[in-house]
């Protein structure tokens, strides 16, 4: 997912749409999931396009 896509609460259908692919994948060719049936990544909490540094504490 793309930060503009969290962001603006698109992940949630963009998640679903994917389940439903990849359902209609598993339905029509089950033998490509041999483990498990197929599941699209968790969503993530944060997302960033320039994730901010990681601040050291100052030193005396």
């Amino acid at each position: 997912m793309t930060p503009d896509q969290i962001h603006f609460g698109q992940a949630e259908a963009i998640h679903a749409a994917r389940q439903t692919a990849l359902d209609a994948a598993f339905l029509s060719t089950p033998e490509r999931f041999v483990r498990q049936h197929p599941k699209p990544p968790q969503i993530p909490t944060a997302v960033w396009i320039n994730p901010p540094k990681k601040t050291e504490p100052a030193q005396a």
